[in-house]
């Protein structure tokens, strides 16, 4: 476990539902769904996952990883104002590669799609160098 952030747990199956984890930082609950494919992920994805955080309690939050990131389409028709933030390939890269504590880039990608409704903008224009 990472320092900074909480319990987290392994993926868990609820009726007719996968959750690949979950994790607590600063007191909020975040349900994880990471897609590790070749193809980056669209709307349909964004919209599956936004529908299982919507159904759990009002408090829970998503963290929507996509190794290929996002299609520029599907984060349009997603819209703004969900209680998802969402990570690429290249988001990993930059935190591993600068150093940055997973917990630091939660917390500013957390903080600006408070500020602007989106669900994504990516750690090389959260901090800048």
């Amino acid at each position: 476990m990472q320092k900074g952030l909480g319990h987290y747990s392994e993926p868990f199956r609820l009726r007719g539902e996968q959750i690949d984890g979950s994790f607590v930082l600063q007191g909020e609950t975040y349900l994880v769904e990471a897609k590790w494919q070749s193809a980056p992920t669209g709307a349909a994805d964004l919209h599956a996952f936004h529908g299982k955080i919507e159904q759990k309690a009002a408090w829970c939050r998503g963290l929507f990883v996509s190794n290929s990131g996002f299609t520029s389409d599907g984060l349009v028709a997603f819209g703004k104002g969900k209680r998802v933030i969402c990570m690429d390939g290249l988001d990993l890269y930059e935190a591993l590669d600068r150093e940055l504590p997973l917990n630091h880039v939660l917390e500013r990608k957390v903080r600006r799609a408070a500020e602007t409704g989106y669900p994504f903008e990516q750690v090389r224009d959260l901090f800048s160098r």
